[in-house]
């Protein structure tokens, strides 16, 4: 491909901009990033409040995350912010020691730890390939793409198992008689908005919870960034030779041989197109999201398979409580993980150690699909509003001994965040190839396509998609 050809990226989020330098690092350098709020990073989105960064989306990442290290080196920054502790507690407060071994119920850790430990040995040889960025290939028993390694060389193969990732996770641990391990891979993977594990497919859950990136979290093995996940791609983007362009309000783009993008009522001819913003169409319930339908020439095919995308409904809020009522960590509240305590608080989170002034986040979904016993079908639970889930959160809180602080009467509520949330689709649609049928369409019509939907939402799996992508297609 020739290297002064234009290309515009859709979206200025970790997948964007990771798109803009591995395509510099490749020599593609005359590329356009649009952007359509007023800032960068997506749901890597760090406020600050008293002069500290607090976080709203992305937490924290770990040692095996190899993309956001290769943004980490780009930009100049460091993993150098504070350490993360965790404790459990009961929805009434009191504290929660089922995984303490020093204190109650050995029997049931000793087996869950061999539980554990078989789980890893299957994922290893049963399940080879199973940890590959993307999906491509997997419902057809077959990987294809960089390994998980900090070399991250290119590996390719033939697994039949590994169809059974298009399996509800609840499903595949039953199968693989490996029931436990839920009690752990919930925590950071509902508890963060992600979804319920009789819902969504073991593929994203093991995408994004490899064994090893499991183990570093079960062991606290974590990255933080002084100023915030947010800053992490605020460095990127000053870094880029072409710093993504804020507030830029996209109204059509019509695809031929040239891509032509109208935004903020102006045309711009291009060669190629990247997007990295949410693929689904229709109307979005979202107030940060928009159906591509909305702007783009969407084509039959794209609208078939695009339709079928779905997304969580996952809110953070943050607030401020008593100085005396502080936590000594963040704390994880398991019970509330499931899909009958929907609408309840799952995880509170503190940013800095020992420092009363600062807000505590709490983290709540709202959205759970039943699946049919035949999974081929789901039938809507009805979704909870989001006024009722915030009361409901609030009633929480207060349970737990940690209520906002008055002021003028109302609660101390300092900053409100709905995320567009882990777009991703359904057992079946997955086991029937959706995946393959849109990796065949890359390249299709100029356009590509990238983000959260392609691999995973989380960062260090969207940024590996963006280099997986110019690897691939950009030479």
């Amino acid at each position: 491909m020739e290297k002064n050809i234009r290309i515009a990226i859709i979206g200025g989020g970790p997948a964007g901009l990771s798109a803009g330098m591995y395509l510099e690092q490749k020599g593609y350098e005359n590329y356009v990033i649009f952007e359509k709020t007023d800032h960068v990073g997506g749901k890597c989105h760090s406020p600050t409040w008293n002069g500290k960064r607090y976080e709203m989306g992305a937490i924290m990442g770990v040692p095996s995350y190899y993309a956001v290290h290769d943004v980490e080196l780009f930009a100049g920054v460091d993993h150098n912010g504070p350490r993360l502790h965790r404790t459990y507690r009961l929805p009434n407060g009191q504290p929660d020691h089922r995984f303490d071994k020093k204190l109650f119920n050995i029997p049931h850790l000793l087996k869950l730890k061999k539980q554990i430990k078989k789980f890893g040995e299957i994922l290893e040889t049963k399940y080879k390939g199973y940890d590959i960025c993307g999906h491509r290939g997997v419902s057809e028993g077959r990987y294809e793409g960089f390994a998980v390694t900090p070399g991250r060389e290119p590996v390719s193969g033939v697994n039949e198992n590994l169809k059974d990732l298009a399996m509800p996770f609840k499903k595949f641990c039953e199968l693989n008689k490996c029931p436990l391990v839920t009690e752990i891979w919930v925590q950071p993977f509902t508890s963060f908005g992600y979804g319920y594990f009789d819902e969504i497919p073991a593929a994203y859950v093991l995408k994004y919870l490899d064994f090893q990136t499991m183990m570093n979290f079960v062991n606290v093995n974590l990255w933080t960034w002084k100023d915030g996940t947010q800053s992490i791609y605020e460095a990127l983007n000053a870094k880029l030779k072409h710093p993504a362009l804020l507030n830029s309000n996209i109204t059509k783009i019509v695809r031929g041989e040239k891509v032509t993008i109208t935004v903020n009522g102006k045309e711009e001819v291009f060669d190629k197109l990247i997007i990295t913003a949410p693929l689904q169409v229709g109307t979005i319930n979202n107030p940060v999201a928009q159906g591509l339908d909305s702007y783009l020439d969407v084509t039959e095919k794209e609208r078939e398979l695009f339709s079928k995308i779905d997304y969580e409904r996952y809110d953070t809020m943050a607030y401020i409580t008593a100085k005396e009522n502080y936590p000594e960590a963040s704390f994880y509240v398991v019970d509330n993980m499931t899909p009958e305590t929907l609408g309840h608080g799952m995880v509170f989170y503190m940013r800095w150690g020992n420092e009363p002034d600062q807000p505590l986040v709490s983290y709540v979904l709202r959205k759970h699909k039943d699946p049919s016993e035949s999974l081929k079908q789901y039938k809507a639970r009805p979704e909870l509003e989001y006024e009722a889930t915030k009361k409901t959160v609030l009633e929480d809180i207060a349970k737990l001994g940690i209520p906002p602080i008055k002021e003028e009467g109302k609660d101390k509520i300092i900053y409100e965040f709905q995320a567009y949330y882990f777009p991703h689709v359904f057992s079946e649609d997955y086991a029937a190839g959706w995946y393959e049928k849109v990796e065949a369409m890359q390249g299709q019509n100029n356009t590509y396509y990238a983000g959260e939907i392609m691999s995973f939402g989380d960062m260090d799996e969207t940024v590996e998609y963006s280099r997986d992508l110019v690897e691939r297609f950009f030479r």
